[in-house]
């Protein structure tokens, strides 16, 4: 019995000294296994487009509503501000120019603040600052205060552009070429809102008024804007991401999907917000290039904008050396001011020419479907020369209309398309700087317009479009040789 204890006992021992080799060499192998993985890039893709894209594109798209408002208000006001203060075209067009001025001062600091410290807090602060600004414009005491406040107005806008980038980021890859170009539609009712107001509210209780209650859509998209998260590509680069991950869950409930397995894992982003980064020898021809696009687009929408408003005011459409004296003038205490209100036909033009922003939107969609970025520029960046140039045509009312609706859609969907191009080519890392470095280019743009559109045109309307052209044709070129086409290609975290 002994024997067979001892037999049994040195048995057992060499059971244990097997079942403890065995979790020793298995452990390491358990250690070596590493958990799934998914980046932000992954998760927006699988969980595609639902119920909370369409609440994003509906929010997000009515700040393109007030920041069109705040813009066409501008071309509205003009007749109206030029003779109660009695002013003359130079100092018409500096009211554009400061507007543009603030959104060029602001648009650089907003993209910095956006990439070091959120897209949210920019683009709510800007629907805040904007709405103030805008509010004290309508008691300005003199044409001084208005200028000046108007230019804080545009920082505000400045802001709220940054709203681009928090809705791309949230947007699948193959959604984009779709989504964002009807985007367009929000702008274009903003605009015609404006113009309704001035049909309505200004002959009845003056331009005071209308600048007060075009300030109500601010304030009820600052109550929606809360539903609005903040990007998860910008909180997973500042290392948040169980905030991201907060952020993709909710997300997934609504659109009724689920994450891909695993954590989210993605390194943090160190040089966000670095200029740099635009001028280095991954983007620097890009970059170059993105800028005189951006001026070429602001200048190109605004001189449209601004000269079909100066056109019907002044009543150029058939004059090639205009003479300024002309003009029918009003006298008022001895100072001639134009004093020429627009008529009811003048809104009627504006308003059909808005939806000229629109009419194309198709047509924008196929381009970007079948073209990409790059070649749809060009093409949009060829029919506005050629439109800019048949405006010098004499025509009836009727064909300028038609003329102006298509240089509208032309030149609204080159601002679309490069809106989406920069988005998609920057890195998160530097997504808001450099959409804030290339819309203050655009204000440049925008601030050297007033004074083609508003005052070479009363000297003569052939000189007024030749800049405009050419711009355009330029811009062509300089798009053609743009290195990188973004279509279909997944937005990257960083450079």
């Amino acid at each position: 019995m002994s024997g067979q204890q001892e037999v049994s006992a040195i048995q057992l021992q060499e059971v244990m000294l097997e079942s403890n080799g065995t979790q020793k060499t298995q452990q390491p192998v358990e250690e070596c296994k590493e958990t799934v993985g998914f980046t932000v890039e992954e998760a927006v893709e699988a969980m595609g487009f639902g119920r909370f894209h369409i609440m994003l594109f509906s929010i997000m798209g009515s700040a393109s509503i007030i920041e069109a408002m705040e813009i066409m208000l501008l071309a509205v006001l003009s007749p109206e501000i030029r003779c109660e203060w009695r002013l003359d075209d130079w100092q018409v067009a500096l009211v554009s120019t400061m507007v543009f001025f603030g959104f060029m001062m602001c648009g650089v600091v907003s993209g910095y603040v956006a990439d070091r410290y959120g897209r949210w807090t920019v683009v709510f602060g800007g629907f805040l600052w904007g709405a103030y600004f805008s509010l004290l414009t309508s008691f300005s005491p003199s044409y001084g205060w208005f200028i000046f406040l108007r230019s804080m107005v545009g920082c505000g806008v400045a802001a709220m552009s940054q709203g681009f980038v928090l809705k791309t980021e949230f947007i699948p890859s193959k959604y984009r070429g779709l989504l964002l170009p009807l985007a367009s539609i929000f702008w274009m009712v903003g605009s015609m809102l404006i113009i309704i107001m001035g049909m309505t509210v200004v002959p009845t209780l003056g331009w005071r008024w209308m600048i007060r209650i075009s300030i109500i859509p601010s304030l009820i998209l600052i109550l929606l804007f809360k539903f609005i998260p903040e990007s998860a590509r910008f909180q997973v680069s500042v290392g948040n991401t169980r905030g991201a991950m907060e952020t993709l869950q909710w997300i997934a409930r609504l659109n009724n999907t689920h994450l891909p397995p695993g954590e989210l894992r993605e390194p943090l982003v160190k040089d966000r917000g670095q200029c740099s980064i635009l001028v280095s020898s991954t983007f620097r021809r890009t970059s170059v290039l993105l800028w005189y696009t951006w001026f070429v687009a602001s200048f190109a929408y605004y001189g449209s904008v601004l000269g079909s408003s100066e056109l019907l005011e002044k009543n150029l459409l058939c004059v090639t050396d205009a003479d300024p004296h002309a003009h029918v003038r009003h006298d008022q205490e001895g100072a001639p001011c134009y004093c020429v209100p627009f008529t009811h036909q003048d809104y009627s033009t504006l308003l059909i020419s808005c939806l000229g922003e629109v009419a194309l939107i198709p047509l924008n969609i196929g381009l970007l479907s079948v073209l990409g970025r790059k070649q749809s520029m060009v093409v949009v960046q060829v029919l506005s020369a050629a439109f800019f140039m048949l405006i010098n045509i004499c025509t009836t009312m009727f064909g300028f209309t038609i003329l102006m609706f298509l240089l509208r859609s032309v030149v609204a969907m080159n601002f679309n398309i490069v809106y989406i191009y920069t988005a998609e080519v920057y890195p998160t890392a530097v997504r808001s700087i450099g959409l804030g470095v290339c819309t203050s280019f655009s204000r440049i743009g925008g601030m050297i317009a007033p004074f083609i559109a508003q005052v070479l045109m009363s000297e003569s309307v052939l000189l007024a479009l030749l800049p405009f052209t050419v711009t355009c044709l330029l811009c062509a070129v300089g798009t053609l040789l743009m290195p990188i086409e973004t279509r279909g290609r997944a937005l990257l975290q960083n450079s």
